[in-house]
């Protein structure tokens, strides 16, 4: 395969780099995935006792990801993408499991590969189109003669498991579509993202000039997203906005078919509450409100809407904290909820669902700051995509005042440092504008003062220390 070598910085043969390249389908372009060295880890630290198993949502490049870490991985390997198999391959798995010398054989026989022990992997993709597979892992890792790779979207999604049981040899991983970091590196911008990193580590502001050039880089990726296709088409394409706005199209597309598949009951609240993520997040507080969605309901009726958008991986949640103590999780309220888009260049090309496409001129003027536009909802989006790809999970903050009859104190996100013994929780709020106010964060910092360990503002501006709070740009919250 020809590539062209639009991260030129990079040694492709040093491929045990704390990043790896590899090709996107038969794209010519590089993108590098931190994902590469968990899969490393867990082939080092594995051994063969458990299986991997990938969950990620439509589209984020989770089996092109497997393929190339196979290739240079292993001796050999066979892959089996169950939504295009033949049935001849499925019966396998119903036939012959109680004589695994011969069902290696006959997938060995079928691929026209060879299989060599301890030095091949075999990789189930798609895994959730056929069950089967996912529960002939116990038997298969036991044996011990092969690993094993199973990727999918809508893994854990009930009618996907209902009839199985689940084995406990797969470690679960969650891939992610490319974050901040991995779009820099996609534009060629590793000494931006080194200078960011060194600038947040000192509590230094970037030079001017490359405050500036971060910024529009993360514009860039807060309109195109993280999405591989998209990012391919926008590279490819000379920038083009528009071409990664067909792609992202495309994907929402896809997931809506997927939500239309739903055998299920509470199919339409999943596909009312995905059309409505737009406009929820619209909103000021931008909490779900569930009578806002159909008349007279509530939040039990959308449990499993949340639970198979969730699982889908096509949206985060992010729950009320009502008690910011040791364990968030332990305080969570779940009838208080936010519903962020998995993606965040996927969200503007839903916003604009009503035209066709978002033409040009309109990125460019988003991108230039010369079009009105409610420029919250994105960012706070972003920064939730950012925070779950760094393995936070979500919770905010609210408290209503009596008197005021209103929320006096809101935050939008809390952050914690998981420690029992001194447990710190970060408040965070997220501001898309140069001019607000820090009345919020300033009254929950009394009423926890004890609880605090740093406080954080995310805006536009150069990283400023002010008062005890650390205010940093948006793209240092892969920092965090």
């Amino acid at each position: 395969m020809r590539i062209v070598r639009l991260i030129c910085v990079f040694n492709i043969a040093h491929c045990q780099n704390s990043y790896y390249n590899y090709a996107m389908n038969e794209a010519e372009t590089i993108f590098r995935r931190k994902f590469y060295e968990k899969l490393l880890a867990w082939k080092k630290e594995s051994r063969g006792t458990t299986a991997a198993l990938v969950e990620g949502a439509r589209r984020i490049g989770k089996s092109t990801l497997c393929k190339e870490f196979a290739k240079n991985e292993y001796k050999s390997f066979i892959l089996i993408d169950f939504a295009l198999v033949k049935k001849n391959v499925k019966d396998l798995f119903f036939n012959h499991l109680d004589d695994l010398d011969t069902f290696f054989m006959l997938l060995q026989t079928t691929f026209g590969v060879t299989l060599y022990e301890r030095e091949s992997v075999i990789i189930f993709d798609e895994v959730q189109k056929f069950p089967r597979a996912r529960e002939a892992i116990k038997y298969l890792v036991k044996d011990g003669r092969y690993d094993f790779i199973e990727t999918g979207s809508l893994i854990s999604i009930k009618e996907n498991v209902k009839d199985i049981v689940i084995p406990s040899e797969e470690r679960h991983f969650k891939m992610y579509p490319l974050d901040f970091e991995e779009f820099c590196l996609a534009l060629g911008k590793e000494k931006l993202v080194e200078y960011i990193k060194r600038c947040f580590s000192k509590r230094e502001a970037l030079e001017k000039n490359l405050h500036n050039e971060a910024m529009l880089v993360f514009k860039q990726y807060m309109l195109v997203g993280g999405m591989p296709q998209s990012i391919l088409a926008f590279i490819q394409n000379s920038k083009s906005f528009e071409k990664s706005d067909r792609v992202k199209r495309d994907i929402l597309n896809l997931y809506r078919d997927d939500i239309m598949k739903i055998k299920a009951r509470y199919r339409s609240k999943v596909l009312a509450l995905f059309d409505q993520i737009p406009g929820l997040l619209s909103r000021h507080e931008k909490r779900v409100v569930f009578n806002e969605i159909a008349e007279n309901s509530y939040a039990e009726q959308y449990e499993e809407t949340f639970f198979w958008l969730s699982n889908s991986m096509i949206s985060n949640e992010c729950f009320l904290c009502n008690d910011p103590n040791v364990g968030l999780s332990v305080n969570e309220n779940r009838t208080y909820i936010k519903c962020y888009l998995c993606d965040t260049g996927l969200l503007f090309s839903h916003a604009f669902d009503e035209n066709e496409l978002v033409e040009e001129e309109i990125y460019k003027q988003i991108l230039e700051d010369k079009l009105g536009l409610n420029e919250g909802m994105f960012y706070e989006n972003i920064i939730a995509q950012m925070l779950t790809a760094n393995g936070h999970k979500l919770f905010f903050y609210t408290s209503y005042n009596e008197e005021k009859h209103r929320n006096d104190i809101e935050i939008d996100f809390l952050l914690s440092n998981n420690s029992k013994l001194k447990f710190k929780v970060f408040p965070l709020e997220v501001k898309s504008g140069k001019n607000y106010t820090t009345a919020s964060l300033e009254r929950f910092s009394e009423k926890f003062k004890s609880r605090i360990g740093e406080s954080f503002i995310i805006h536009p501006r150069n990283l400023t220390e002010k008062n005890g709070v650390l205010c940093i740009p948006p793209y240092m919250a892969m920092c965090l």
